[in-house]
């Protein structure tokens, strides 16, 4: 029997330094050019800054770009890649393999269903890997340090910790401060699942180094990242299983909206298991082997692949809170309404708080966090009224409060449905 190539090797996580950028090539050296430039010399630190931020993901940048555009000296603290998770293993790279994808469905389905030629050969992963390198390496200068240097700001690169309730330390360098952002955004939330490391896995932060297609990809999770990448691999020609504790796919989703998405899913190829716990992992040559258990019977599931999907978690370790008198918890960076912390000189926003984790959620609290830090305002996070989409095929979008909360809230509502079945274009379409 002829063994399914070997996928990428996995990185196992939490890993000892920032997962590397994978593969080195053009793109990517274009990227970290922009994002960690090799070459990169740190400014001599100003006697005190109006503002410090420690994290250049969305809510970093924006606060960064927002504090100097007023006037203000602004030092940007990065520990790893400028951009965070959105441009560099979030929103850019995963959007680019849904688009590759639905492209590869349409071409499947073109002659059965709309009379269209009928593709010859198969696809070719690697470029549509390739194809995303090369766009993220395109946008990546908008968030890159050079801009913002150009902009203004004084961009350090290290880990930074606070050394008092108005200080922060990085590679050495001491910067003062009258205000401070924490915005350190959050990672992949590992199961813990012994063999699990030795296995090998990807998490978002590491699958978009692929260059090969895995035969056979075990996603652990039935969220929307799991879902959204789960039929996006089927697509490709994986064989894709997604396994999750709970019933159902998207479980903070009305559950008739949640059921359409599954069952799109399913036609794709996507096999789901609910109910089943991951007891262990291990490796079996180039296969890993996860034991699931569900029902009460024990299977062993082989996979070239599997991918942790399983939530998220506050990156709030290393950064000497305690030290400048902030308070953390298992959710993240304890904030007020208005996204002060229990030091009154330092804010939270995005992932780093408790809440909602969407890029512009962290935008928005970016621009709240400046007004109330820099000018004395009274801007509220509470006042937000929150969207967000799963970009699923169909996607599932949402905004407002759902029907059961309205229920709960002792709230009278009327509920419309209207099937796209009933809609000419959709039909159409």
């Amino acid at each position: 029997m002829t063994r399914a190539p070997k996928p990428d090797p996995a990185v196992p996580h939490p890993p000892p330094a920032d997962p590397p950028i994978h593969p080195p090539d053009e793109h990517n050296r274009r990227l970290l050019a922009n994002v960690r430039p090799p070459d990169w010399v740190s400014p001599k630190p100003r006697e005190r800054y109006h503002l410090v931020v420690i994290g250049a993901g969305t809510a970093g940048l924006v606060s960064a770009s927002a504090a100097a555009g007023l006037g203000a000296s602004v030092a940007l603290v990065e520990r790893h890649l400028m951009g965070g998770d959105c441009l560099n293993v979030g929103c850019v790279p995963s959007k680019s393999l849904l688009r590759a994808a639905r492209a590869w469905r349409d071409a499947a389905a073109a002659s059965a269903e709309f009379g269209g030629p009928a593709p010859a050969g198969a696809g070719d992963f690697g470029r549509v890997m390739e194809r995303m390198r090369r766009l993220r390496a395109k946008i990546s200068g908008v968030d890159g340090a050079p801009r913002y240097r150009d902009l203004g700001v004084d961009v350090f690169f290290g880990q930074g910790r606070f050394t008092g309730p108005d200080s922060v330390e990085v590679d050495g360098r001491r910067l003062r401060f009258r205000r401070a952002i924490i915005a350190t955004g959050a990672r992949a939330a590992v199961p813990d699942v012994p063999g699990l490391a030795e296995a090998g896995f990807y998490t978002n932060e590491t699958i978009f180094s692929l260059t090969e297609l895995p035969p056979r990809l075990v996603v652990i999770g039935a969220g929307p990242i799991g879902c959204e990448l789960g039929q996006a691999f089927a697509r490709f020609g994986s064989r894709v299983t997604v396994l999750d504790l709970g019933e159902r796919v998207l479980p903070r989703e009305d559950a008739d909206a949640a059921l359409i998405v599954q069952r799109a899913l399913e036609r794709d190829g996507v096999r789901f298991r609910f109910g089943a716990k991951v007891a262990r992992a291990e490796a079996d040559g180039r296969d890993r082997v996860l034991v699931v258990e569900q029902g009460g019977r024990g299977e062993r599931i082989a996979a070239d692949a599997v991918l942790v999907a399983a939530g998220r978690a506050p990156n709030v370790e290393g950064l000497g809170l305690d030290t400048a008198g902030v308070r953390a918890g298992p959710a993240g960076v304890v904030v007020d309404d208005r996204l002060r912390t229990t030091n009154p000189r330092v804010w939270a926003v995005g992932d780093v708080t408790p809440g909602y984790q969407f890029t512009h959620n962290s935008d928005a609290q970016a621009r709240i966090a400046i007004q109330n830090a820099l000018f004395f305002g009274r801007a509220r996070a509470s006042r937000l009224v929150m969207p967000w989409c799963t970009y699923t095929s169909p996607e599932l979008a949402h905004v407002g409060m759902y029907e059961r909360d309205a229920r709960a809230a002792g709230r009278e509502v009327d509920t419309l449905m209207l099937p796209l079945e009933h809609v000419d274009r959709a039909l159409l379409d």
